[in-house]
């Protein structure tokens, strides 16, 4: 389980680095990203390695300097785990933007097969908050 932990960090550290190619490395061909907003009750479903990159890949393009910092990684079992963070970024008018946010992993093998996001909803912060 120490593995996946550190896939965890590693994983967490090329969403920091803006490097989806090393996202995407980490995931299944098959993957599933559960979006943290959308139409549907566990928010916009992207499936398959193409919608899912496309989908990271907005995160930079509406956050350009996007960041999930203080992460905290647990195993649940042996194919399940989950990951706090505190996202902090920029949106493209300009809001500063910072929430809590949990991501809960399923694996297969050693590859990340689903990605369930989770942040607090929260309007961009003003200075002092």
């Amino acid at each position: 389980m120490n593995q996946k932990l550190e896939l965890l960090k590693a994983y967490t550290q090329a969403w920091n680095d803006h490097d989806v190619d090393v996202i995407m490395s980490m995931m299944t061909n098959d993957c599933v990203f559960y979006a943290i907003a959308g139409n549907e009750v566990a928010g916009t479903t992207h499936q398959g390695h193409e919608k899912v990159r496309v989908a990271f890949e907005s995160a930079w393009k509406n956050f350009p300097d996007a960041a999930w910092l203080d992460g905290d990684f647990y195993m649940l079992d042996a194919n399940h785990a989950v990951s706090t963070s505190r996202f902090k970024g920029t949106d493209l008018n300009g809001g500063k933007h910072e929430a809590l946010m949990v991501d809960l992993f399923t694996f297969e093998g050693d590859k990340i097969a689903i990605k369930n996001a989770f942040r607090k909803n929260r309007p961009p912060v003003t200075s002092g908050e």
